[in-house]
């Protein structure tokens, strides 16, 4: 084994690979073994380390010093100054970058998180199993099989208050509950990671920084429910996290951590990757098993649900990548150590993707029920240009619209709704002072219009007459009659859609009307878009 007196960790997510990542790493191995310390100093691509915007980014350890927007150009600097010399360079660390600069606060972008999903991702090379396992990867796994009985595993589950991270907050111990007391000889196990949701990519991240993550989750999950069999159904565009998921089966494999026989255990379970088609609405559980047999991507009426009637007709545990991802921690710490972060209600933490009008964008994880404020202003870095915060957009583009006065509500899955917005998946996007509510409303109900499956009247028609409302509203040509039309259409669609898309489609339209009212009013009598964005 080689020891190395400095490694140099290079961002190797999907948005650092688009500004040039691997360049950048090509270029610090070369210039390293140039000057003769390829022997001292190793360079290693991870995960993605969070701050997107920023990239490429890489981290000199031990000191963890974090150097951002590197080109190639500054290789030379970074190897002669700090790698040889040990001297930092301020000015690639974001220091004076952005010093002075009107509405920025200097964030503290790691140090108010706390990282249970993402312990790993920048940490580890995502494509080795051995860095995996030095960092406890395959502990839980080795414990739920050797210590602790099936129903055993369930109940930590269940104690930890862990609830679904896809959007829907169904707690996890009482889904799989559901499908270990469902007879059958053949269950399954699907990580659903088809991450169609705008602004969103967690997922995808996740995958690509820490893929044997999910695997260990998934094969934990198949023992407590008595599965031998899992899929991860992801989207086809993910090729960087099909390329690593796959690479993690193949080692897991090879080393006994997957296939037959587990530690001995008499357990076997196998995982295969299943590529999505880009359908938004295949996030949905019953149309991501619609789609896995074969047929179009469309949801299924319920009951019965998939726990006991899911993929093939069989028992079925459907979880989301973050879901999974919070399991190995949980069963190595216990579900007391869980309900340490978080909320009492709401145990845990929370990845966001930060996009938008905000400082610092990427991916954060934080504890469930921090507020808007922080995170905008602490770990965000405040908005750009000295500009007022207007609006926040909480879980994807189906979640509801906050305003100013919402900043201190605590973000988890419970309160969230009793202001009309929800958690959701994940996305967080923040606008400024210069956008037109009505405009993004528009923007909205367009995506809707065309990612609707259309099997459900509701969800088919209400999508495309709503967007047909707001548009009119945009153009100067609304009446205080279509504000009540689009209420009424809203609840409907909520009460009567088959899935989840059409029953939350109006909710970022309820949450404008409801905060933002004053605007589709500017719109309708005086003809006017206060911030000049609509073509009246």
């Amino acid at each position: 084994m080689q020891f190395y007196r400095s490694h140099v960790l290079v961002c190797g997510g999907t948005p650092c690979i688009l500004k040039g990542c691997k360049a950048v790493r090509d270029a610090l191995i070369d210039e390293l073994k140039r000057r003769g310390l390829d022997e001292e100093i190793r360079v290693v691509e991870t995960g993605c380390l969070g701050p997107c915007d920023l990239g490429p980014v890489i981290v000199v350890y031990p000191e963890g010093t974090l150097y951002e927007r590197v080109q190639v150009g500054d290789v030379p600097r970074i190897v002669e100054e700090h790698l040889l010399k040990g001297r930092v360079i301020p000015s690639l660390t974001g220091e004076g970058r952005l010093a002075g600069v009107v509405g920025y606060e200097e964030p503290t972008y790691l140090a108010s998180q706390e990282r249970i999903v993402l312990r790993n991702c920048g940490i580890i090379d995502p494509s080795s199993i051995e860095e995996y396992i030095a960092r406890d990867g395959y502990r839980a796994l080795g414990k739920c099989l050797t210590e602790m009985e099936p129903l055993d595993v369930i109940e930590v589950v269940r104690q930890s208050g862990l609830v679904g991270r896809g959007g829907a907050a169904f707690p996890t111990g009482l889904k799989w509950g559901f499908t270990a007391n469902a007879e059958s000889e053949q269950k399954f196990i699907i990580c659903n990671a088809d991450e169609g949701e705008p602004g969103t990519f967690k997922d995808r991240l996740i995958l690509e920084g820490d893929p044997h993550n999910i695997l260990e989750a998934m094969a934990i999950a198949g023992y407590a429910v008595g599965a031998s069999c899992g899929y991860v159904y992801i989207r086809g565009e993910y090729v960087l996290s099909i390329e690593r998921i796959n690479e993690a089966i193949e080692q897991a494999k090879v080393f006994g951590l997957l296939g037959e026989d587990i530690f001995g255990s008499g357990f076997s379970f196998d995982v295969q990757v299943v590529k999505g088609a880009g359908a938004y609405v295949c996030g949905e559980e019953t149309a991501l098993i619609e789609s896995m047999e074969g047929g179009r991507g469309e949801p299924r009426i319920k009951p019965p649900y998939p726990g006991t009637h899911g993929f093939l007709g069989k028992p079925t545990v459907v979880n989301n990548v973050e879901t999974l991802a919070n399991i190995p921690p949980i069963m190595l710490n216990g579900a007391q150590w869980y309900r340490g972060f978080g909320t009492s209600k709401c145990p845990g933490t929370k990845v966001f993707t930060m996009i938008g009008d905000i400082n610092s964008k990427g991916l954060i994880e934080v504890p469930m029920g921090i507020t808007l404020r922080r995170v905008i202003y602490e770990i965000g870095g405040g908005i750009p240009g000295g500009r007022d915060f207007k609006m926040a957009q909480t879980g994807g583009t189906s979640g509801g619209c906050l305003p100013r006065e919402m900043l201190d509500v605590p973000m988890d899955y419970f309160t969230l709704p009793e202001v009309g917005s929800a958690l959701g998946s994940g996305a967080l996007l923040i606008m400024d002072d210069s956008h037109c509510i009505v405009d993004i409303a528009e923007s909205f109900m367009r995506f809707f219009v065309r990612e609707s499956c259309g099997k459900c009247v509701p969800c088919r028609e209400g999508t495309a007459r709503l967007h047909d409302i707001i548009r009119k509203i945009s153009q100067g040509n609304g009446t205080y009659e279509d504000l009540r039309l689009i209420r009424d259409l809203s609840h409907a669609m909520q009460g009567t859609s088959l899935c989840g898309l059409g029953q939350s489609a109006p909710v970022p339209i309820m949450t404008m009307l409801k905060y933002f009212k004053d605007e589709f009013e500017a719109h309708i009598k005086n003809r006017l878009c206060p911030t000049g964005t609509c073509r009246l």
